[in-house]
């Protein structure tokens, strides 16, 4: 049974720091595209950034650009998301996910979803 295990969230200041990792049991990341994801209280789950596996693309949402960079460790299966200059609108709980664009735009959560790691950045 696959299980998303998300880590690294916590309270921090707006302009501070955080770095989320993610792993998984029961299923390897290989081969796919793996993003991250988050839900703000009251709203729906968005799009935050996504990594091809090879590593050589990354896209992301305008609002995380220049602030955010996902990583990954194909050796660990982990996937990372370093997040500076956080705000208090990054609010949220953040999940990892095996990425898939849709054919509209944008992109979703294939896998079950996880626990997720909350972020909080107090105003």
């Amino acid at each position: 049974q696959v299980q998303l295990i998300e880590s690294g969230g916590g309270l921090v200041q707006a302009g501070g720091s955080l770095r989320l990792s993610c792993t998984a049991s029961g299923y390897n990341f290989g081969g796919y595209p793996m993003g991250w994801f988050r839900q703000a209280p009251g709203k729906e789950r968005e799009f935050v950034a996504q990594i091809t596996w090879s590593g050589a693309m990354m896209t992301y949402a305008d609002s995380v650009k220049n602030r955010f960079t996902i990583s990954s460790d194909r050796p660990t299966n982990t996937v990372y998301l370093q997040m500076h200059a956080l705000k208090p609108d990054d609010t949220a709980v953040y999940y990892c996910n095996r990425a898939s664009e849709r054919s509209t735009g944008g992109y979703f959560g294939v896998l079950p979803w996880g626990q997720g790691t909350q972020v909080a950045v107090p105003s």
